[in-house]
């Protein structure tokens, strides 16, 4: 069985940081794209962050030059570093990822073939 799980989520405050994983299990995703997006009470999910087979990496603009994503291929993880934080950044976080390799991700939450559980990020003002 195929499961992408998160963890990393928490309460932090305005101009804090945080760094969330997305390890997954049942198969490997070294050549595949991944996504992080987000939901937040009310609003559609939105796309924040995606990292292509080949490492390309590409962001929301609301998110451009604070967040970070990366991927450890021996750990099968990847991640998102999420510095200078805002209250609008308040939201359920998810993993995602493409289940076909070599290809690049969107950012377009249908595209998404395998999802997280999601972990919960509050930022506090």
């Amino acid at each position: 069985q195929v499961q992408l799980v998160e963890s990393g989520g928490g309460l932090v405050q305005a101009g804090g940081s945080l760094r969330l994983s997305c390890a997954g299990a049942g198969r490997t995703f070294s050549r595949h794209a991944r996504g992080w997006f987000r939901q937040a009470p009310g609003k559609e999910r939105e796309f924040v962050a995606g990292i292509n087979w080949n490492d390309s990496t590409y962001y929301a603009d609301s998110v451009k030059g604070r967040f970070t994503i990366s991927r450890d291929n021996a750990k099968n993880t990847v991640y998102v570093q999420m510095n200078s934080l805002k209250p609008e950044d308040t939201a359920v976080y998810y993993c995602a990822a493409v289940a076909l390799p070599g290809l690049d991700g969107t950012m377009v939450p249908d595209e998404y073939d395998y999802w997280g559980q999601g972990t919960q990020v509050t930022v506090s003002s």
